[in-house]
């Protein structure tokens, strides 16, 4: 069934090339951070942001699909698996974070704690110390769980033995809920903490659906592009992108809902320490941005996912997931680069060579991996079910 020796050769030009776009950026990078650390920094955690959000969304969208078993699930599973591999990788690429505390937290600066209050209070929590301590049980957690569902899902492809499914189905619902506390944390750490004087309990899943969005888009189109060769084109069928088409259009629902729910609890407080977040992003040109992640990232794809034909027909699919991975970009954008740039919008020319560096190596990795395994898990008894055609 592994018919993965046929489209090699693409897979191979696609790695060369992301290799060599990763290579160049980081040429680009190492000249910008010489020039401007500052920028170089704010640039590198944007787009460390956006690229680490497919490594972790796909535990998300494995996790859920383990637990329910759909055809939707085994047809992305390959790809959800290879991209959750890329974390090790992600995991060496947190390093230069290390190097630009100072630069990226200003509770990473001891003269500004010893003249703030706020941050005095919350210092026992936002120290360089506990920062690295909390990071590394969020990658060993991450790890355990994305190890133990790619080598069962790989024992099973050499054995043939059909307890792993059962291993497979009761480990999701742990993997789930564990990603979304630690995740939720992670993002107050790296995300959230950016200003620290201001904070929200529903940031946290914010992220968690906005990594998982990010990741079935990108697995749409993935499977989009393999849906007409050997073994996909021999399961797969519209049905199947149709309920791919229902599970994004729940995520970019419930996506709008939580921001949403968050900017009116703010909005309607009040408060002087929570209010100011938004208003600075309401304000010197962030507004438009905004209002164009909340047209293109939730009104425009959720009245097209409403039609079934647009989620029956796979390139208006794909082409869907294409729009909703750019504006998760531009989302990301508007959280991060305005807690550093205080006079208005702008974009600085590293926030797009940083965001390509890592994405090139990051794609390659993919590539790399996805060649490794056959395109669809080979003895998962679930698979002639799921993948019923009446």
């Amino acid at each position: 069934m592994n018919d993965l020796e046929a489209i090699k050769p693409q897979l191979n030009k696609i790695q060369r090339t992301a290799l060599g776009v990763g290579a160049l950026a980081t040429l680009g990078c190492l000249v910008g951070a010489f020039g401007n650390p500052a920028q170089f920094y704010q640039s590198y955690l944007f787009g460390y942001l956006f690229w680490i959000g497919l490594a972790l969304g796909s535990l998300a969208i494995m996790s859920l699909h383990h637990m329910v078993a759909g055809g939707w699930g085994f047809a992305i599973q390959r790809i959800l698996e290879s991209c959750s591999r890329t974390l090790p990788l992600m995991a060496l690429l947190f390093l230069p974070v290390f190097f630009g505390m100072k630069e990226l937290y200003i509770w990473a600066r001891p003269e500004v704690v010893a003249e703030d209050l706020i941050l005095q209070h919350k210092s026992a929590y936002l120290n360089q110390t506990f920062f690295w301590i909390r990071a590394a049980f969020f990658f060993l957690v991450w790890f355990g769980f994305i190890t133990a569902m790619n080598r069962w899902s790989l024992e099973q492809d050499k054995t043939g033995n059909a307890s792993f499914s059962d291993k497979l189905r009761k480990i999701g619902g742990p993997g789930l809920l564990f990603y979304i506390l630690t995740m939720s944390f992670a993002s107050f750490d790296w995300a959230m903490s950016l200003d620290p004087h201001w904070f929200s309990t529903i940031f946290g899943f914010v992220f968690v659906l906005g990594q998982a969005l990010l990741t079935l888009a990108f697995a749409i189109i993935v499977v989009a592009k393999l849906a007409d060769r050997k073994p996909l084109v021999e399961v797969i069928a519209k049905k199947h992108f149709h309920d791919l088409g229902n599970l994004m259009l729940a995520f970019i629902s419930l996506w709008a809902y939580v921001n949403v729910s968050q900017f009116l609890i703010i909005w309607s407080g009040n408060l002087p320490e929570e209010i100011p977040w938004y208003l600075h992003r309401m304000q010197g040109g962030w507004e438009w941005l905004g209002v164009g992640v909340v047209l293109f990232h939730f009104v425009v794809p959720f009245a097209l996912l409403l039609s079934r034909r647009n989620k029956r027909r796979v390139q208006i699919l794909a082409r869907i997931a294409g729009a909703v991975i750019i504006m998760r970009l531009l989302d990301l954008f508007w959280i991060v680069a305005p807690n550093f740039r205080e006079h208005g919008l702008g974009m600085h020319w590293l926030d797009l060579v940083a965001p390509l560096a890592i994405g090139g190596f990051w794609v390659a990795a993919f590539v790399w991996q996805l060649k490794g395994r056959a395109l669809l898990p080979l003895h998962d008894p679930r698979l002639k079910e799921a993948f019923s055609h009446e």
